[in-house]
């Protein structure tokens, strides 16, 4: 997860500037705070997430209590991006699907990149019930998958709300990926087809051939110009500092510039699925 360890270091380095800064070694707070160093290493490189008491107790230790609130905020922010997906699909994955229900009601503009699947918003119910599965599955959650695909269909009645922007962008690889059966993915494809001559929504197609000036590292959601969410394997992460953000649609808007639209991208899902079957 990088981007959650890039702000763990983050944190880290600015706890050692502070030490550095009262002219105090590692091994030297370490004595005052009565740690052993390896704890002091760890926070200041990253590798362990400090407490709130941490946080206290080194600005204290370093004579500089007036960073307590600062650092403390950078914390709050890394431990909301962390949400364990166990503690999230706890209550299903139906409980999952209203959640996003509910922030994509609140969002006015929607911007969507994946890599690997296709967005829960443009999913059939027959493609819903096999990703939902495979969750459930891979967590050991209770089997809920009927209302789970219930509910993800509801969702998708935000795509014919004027009043909202979606714009959807996907590589070629999303349509190429066998992660449902052959029949499954055909009827998966008929819909992006259908999809794409939308006109409350963009669904933008990236095709193999395309040169990228940016590379497709993962899938990610932008919510207005407040949220990043992006989906690890173990976690969610949701990124609400603005550097972070604005990095993110910049992104976007790279990718979404080299993707084609319309019947340039009917073309492409058509070409797909003349190989599938």
């Amino acid at each position: 997860m990088p981007r959650l360890r890039e702000a763990r270091e983050a944190l880290g380095l600015q706890l050692r500037e502070l030490r550095q800064d009262a002219g105090m070694t590692g091994t030297a707070l370490a004595e005052r705070l009565g740690w052993p160093q390896s704890k002091v290493s760890k926070l200041e490189t990253g590798r362990q997430t400090p407490t709130a008491a941490d946080i206290r107790a080194w600005t204290h230790g370093v004579g500089h209590d007036a960073a307590t609130p600062a650092l403390l905020a950078r914390l709050d922010v890394l431990e909301t991006m962390y949400a364990e997906w166990r503690r999230r699909l706890g209550a299903g994955t139906s409980a999952r699907q209203r959640a996003s229900i509910s922030l994509e009601a609140r969002a006015t503009h929607i911007r969507a990149f994946e890599t690997t699947v296709v967005p829960g918003l443009l999913q059939t119910p027959d493609y819903a019930r096999h990703r939902l599965a495979q969750s459930i599955a891979r967590h050991g959650l209770r089997d809920d998958v009927d209302e789970g695909v219930r509910v993800r269909m509801q969702r998708q009645e935000v795509l014919y709300r004027p009043d909202k922007r979606l714009h959807f962008v996907l590589t070629e690889s999303v349509l190429r990926y066998r992660l449902c059966p052959a029949e499954v993915m055909a009827g998966q494809l008929d819909r992006l087809i259908a999809l794409c001559s939308m006109s409350t929504i963009r669904v933008g197609v990236i095709a193999f051939e395309t040169e990228l000036t940016e590379s497709p590292k993962h899938g990610f959601w932008i919510f207005d110009e407040e949220r990043v969410l992006v989906e690890t394997v173990a976690a969610e992460l949701t990124l609400t500092q603005p550097q972070e953000i604005a990095l993110y649609r910049q992104v976007f808007d790279r990718l979404a510039s080299t993707a084609s639209y319309g019947a340039d991208a009917r073309r492409v899902i058509t070409r797909t699925l003349d190989d599938l079957v």
